[in-house]
């Protein structure tokens, strides 16, 4: 599956530069690509290399903000991105954010791990505009996504999908319409919420384990005397479960 929809976006790359008339001037149309997390990193040079146009990737709030400063963006497309934007930069420029939920239903904070807490199988991808309430803003367009693996495998055929739609709007400009139907909000989980809960059964574990098992994310755990044990790489078969196990000592606070 991810190598079709990786073919697929870069078969969208190929359309894109026959399209263009962009010349690589100093005065070409630029884009900023906004993520804190490594694995949209690839795709992204991939583009910066063969989609016309300046793409200016930032990690930060400070290597945004300089960014914003220094050029005139046509979008900014916040991939993952773990902090508020400030109202100067939203309110001026075009600001695109990603969200792994078919919104209205899902708007706020760790919306993969609340949806598999809540038993979803599949979802979609919604590219909306920023505005000043959280996920709240018109939608360009939504793409359905499985919820199958691992987090990691998760946000992966995620990134891609972000890529797909962001060359998309680059040729297609959309215009953004409002949001329609009833709203749910997601609460931000907190890192305590990892450990592994004792009542639940084996689907219950395996979902548990595998909706945090990505880089940046604490993993899921159980504290046994001075040791805190930690799962990831989880498969789940008839009535066994098979997990990889890390034993740490456990940091003592103060």
């Amino acid at each position: 599956m991810r190598a079709t929809q990786h073919s697929l976006i870069w078969q969208a790359i190929d359309l894109c530069c026959e399209l263009s008339t962009i010349s690589r001037a100093p005065s070409m149309i630029s884009y900023i690509v906004a993520s804190c997390k490594p694995w949209h990193r690839k795709a992204f040079e991939r583009a910066r290399d063969n989609v016309p146009g300046t793409w200016i990737y930032v990690t930060n709030r400070a290597e945004l903000e300089l960014a914003v400063r220094s050029t005139k963006p046509r979008y900014i497309f916040f991939l993952h991105w773990n902090w508020m934007v400030p109202l100067e930069i939203w309110s001026l420029h075009e600001c695109v954010c990603f969200h792994m939920t078919d919104v209205p239903y899902g708007r706020g904070g760790s919306p993969l791990q609340n949806l598999i807490v809540a038993r979803q199988t599949e979802t979609k991808v919604t590219a909306l505009r920023m505005v000043e309430e959280m996920d709240a803003g018109p939608v360009y367009a939504k793409r359905s996504i499985s919820l199958e693996g691992r987090a990691e495998e998760i946000y992966l055929r995620v990134g891609d999908l972000c890529w797909d739609m962001v060359l998309w709007m680059i040729t297609a400009e959309p215009l953004p319409k409002p949001q329609e139907g009833e709203v749910t909000n997601f609460i931000r989980r907190k890192p305590d919420q990892s450990v592994l809960p004792l009542r639940c059964d084996l689907d219950e574990i395996y979902d548990h384990i595998r909706m945090l098992d990505a880089p940046t994310y604490p993993l899921a755990f159980i504290d046994y005397g001075d040791f805190r044990l930690e799962f990831s790489r989880a498969e789940l078969s008839d009535d066994e479960l098979n997990a990889k196990v890390i034993i740490r000592k456990r940091k003592v606070t103060q």
